[in-house]
């Protein structure tokens, strides 16, 4: 198979953490700019939540081939996704990013499948291995729904801040062993 090239259309309106500017992809274009809590505008997306984008979307679309591959039952998925940047404002670099799927509709008895599905999505998602060796890129706690409907997962997803808070307050527990109740 030969090289593969992904083009995008960039454009930028003011200066540094002042600024705003636009992505054009396609039919796609979306408004960006530095986040707030990192001294930027807060409008549109930000470069940082766009490489945790790039991550976690490459990360559901590899897990669903995963999964009809293994001729498990999905009747949608839903990825929580967290980026974790350290050395901020000096030296600033994503030091961690984690993605934590929903399995919608499954079969809740073949949980230890599905997880073992999510590790190999992991291991095969083009972006997450192009960062791994630089960014801990990690694989959360995988949830099963028996509702199929993606509003059922929404209003259940378990926020990162709280995921973040359980594994540092205990150590034992490893990326996977973790559940959501």
């Amino acid at each position: 198979m030969g090289d593969l090239s992904f083009n995008v259309e960039l454009s930028w309106s003011g200066t540094g953490r002042e600024g705003v500017g636009a992505i054009q992809t396609n039919d796609l274009t979306l408004e960006l700019s530095g986040p707030g809590s990192m001294g930027g505008r807060g409008v549109g997306a930000s470069p940082e939540e766009l490489l945790v984008s790039a991550v976690s979307s490459c990360y559901i679309a590899t897990l669903s081939g995963v999964l009809r591959r293994a001729g498990l039952p999905v009747g949608s998925l839903a990825v929580s996704a967290s980026g974790t940047v350290t050395g901020f404002p000096g030296d600033a670099r994503f030091a961690r990013i984690v993605v934590s799927p929903t399995v919608l509709g499954g079969d809740i008895t073949r949980h230890g499948e599905y997880e073992a599905a999510a590790l190999v999505a992991h291991d095969r998602c083009l972006i997450g291995r192009t960062l791994a060796p630089e960014v801990a890129y990690e694989v959360g706690p995988v949830q099963l729904r028996d509702d199929a409907s993606p509003t059922a997962a929404a209003d259940q997803e378990l926020d990162s801040s709280a995921h973040d808070r359980a594994v540092s307050e205990d150590p034992e527990r490893s990326s996977l062993a973790w559940r959501a109740a």
